[in-house]
């Protein structure tokens, strides 16, 4: 049986949870990582995408919009820069962010400005795609 680690996924609105786990699959920026106990120390920025979180109780899983995750042997702690429990997750909200990511790279001049939102854009359909699927 896998060791447990504390984790905590926090937003600027608040903590989803702080809780001992057996393994958390982030969309980190490059690529989903799984995070158990024991990982070697690193630091790795979020994309859009889904956590997920593995204890004793079951799966739980979350919707996170970028953020960083900090993680050592000892734990892990998600920052998120919006964060909601997929069941909580109203779909149009997803919707109503590539449309105004849309709105936005419309009126961008500077091209470094387009390719993030163009980045963001794709990121987040394919956000909406993977959770039509659930």
């Amino acid at each position: 049986m896998a060791d447990n680690f504390n984790f905590e996924l926090v937003s600027p609105e608040r903590l989803l949870l702080s809780e001992m786990v057996t393994e958390v699959v982030i969309p980190a920026s490059e690529g989903e990582m799984t995070v158990m106990a024991h990982h070697a120390p690193t630091m790795t920025t979020i994309k859009p995408g889904v956590v997920s979180v593995r204890s004793a109780s079951g799966k739980r899983d979350f919707v996170v919009f970028g953020g960083f995750a900090d993680i050592l042997p000892t734990g892990c702690t998600l920052l998120a820069e919006s964060a909601v429990a997929v069941e909580d997750l109203n779909r149009d909200e997803l919707t109503i962010r590539i449309d105004a990511a849309r709105d936005e790279l419309r009126d961008a001049l500077h091209h470094e400005h387009k390719s993030r939102l163009e980045h963001f854009i794709m990121e987040m359909s394919h956000l909406q795609g993977m959770l039509h699927e659930q």
